[in-house]
């Protein structure tokens, strides 16, 4: 998704990074509310009560994808997916600090290093952008917010429905569709309307066969992170995560022909390994506790 966006952004020199956003929101909607009311998959009833309940997660949800998008117009892709290290040391201190749960040391070893790799990538980047680095930073915290939250709020969700329950699916839309009144109003507030009207990639099909395949993609992303948050731990989330910034790494270093020096390929080789060093001390500790 990363890499789309980027390529969106990028390629087309698109400036509209909410309206993106808006738009991926309104594809998943209109796909899940298609399915649901011709039968073929389930979803719990929109009411007032869940909407109450699940909103506050869903405003960090929404800052989330913004300062991602926000932050692509700046930041290469490479360096984007080391930075997002800092997300799953404030997601594994939240959960010792809110909900008491111990990390060993092979697990903060794991998180030092991604620091340091973090640290050191921004020193050695040669397209190291402030305005780039502001907004991601501001998106770990809303990310690890998002992780955080999310876990809480899908139990206290379970209890504002009719049924008692709630798949992955009527997560899935909820998230989507508060997301579309909170796209409107901040493409106002942005004056992205303006942008949207000038611009001649509207009238470009194979553009919005690109947006569309990534609203499509977004929609996915969406159903199996919820799946595996429900499944696991938000540390766990935020951190197993982390074996798929080598290929992705790889792949926008690659694609986007960036150019990046030995000290910096170093610090992003590091991050890299400190996301495998935790995937295998997560993997030990499961083994050993069952």
């Amino acid at each position: 998704m990363i890499l789309v966006n980027k390529y969106v952004l990028s390629s087309y020199g698109f400036n509209a990074g909410i309206f993106l956003m808006l738009y991926q929101n309104i594809v998943s909607v209109t796909i899940v509310a298609t399915l649901s009311l011709s039968g073929v998959i389930p979803t719990e009833p929109l009411t007032w009560k869940l909407i109450k309940v699940w909103l506050p997660v869903n405003i960090i949800f929404v800052g989330m994808l913004i300062t991602s998008m926000f932050s692509l117009k700046y930041i290469n892709v490479a360096m984007l997916t080391i930075l997002k290290n800092v997300a799953n040391v404030i997601t594994a201190s939240g959960e010792t600090y809110f909900f008491k749960k111990k990390h060993d040391k092979q697990v903060w070893f794991s998180l030092t290093l991604m620091i340091i790799s973090a640290i050191a990538g921004g020193i050695t980047d040669i397209s190291f952008h402030a305005v780039g680095y502001t907004w991601q930073i501001l998106n770990c915290f809303l990310t690890a917010s998002y992780s955080l939250t999310l876990r809480h709020v899908m139990d206290s969700a379970k209890q504002a429905t009719n049924s008692g329950n709630l798949n992955e699916l009527s997560m899935v839309l909820l998230n989507n569709i508060l997301s579309v009144p909170l796209g409107v109003i901040l493409v106002l507030g942005f004056n992205e309307v303006e942008y949207l009207l000038e611009t001649p990639l509207l009238r470009m099909p194979m553009f919005w066969l690109v947006i569309t395949a990534s609203g499509v993609l977004g929609l996915a992303i969406s159903f199996t992170s919820m799946w595996f948050l429900h499944q696991t731990s938000a540390t766990t989330y935020s951190l197993v995560g982390s074996l798929n910034k080598i290929p992705l790494s790889i792949a926008g270093i690659l694609l986007f022909k960036v150019q990046t020096g030995m000290e910096n390929s170093l610090s992003i080789l590091l991050g890299l390994l400190a996301g495998v060093f935790f995937a295998r001390a997560k993997l030990r500790n499961n083994s050993q506790s069952q």
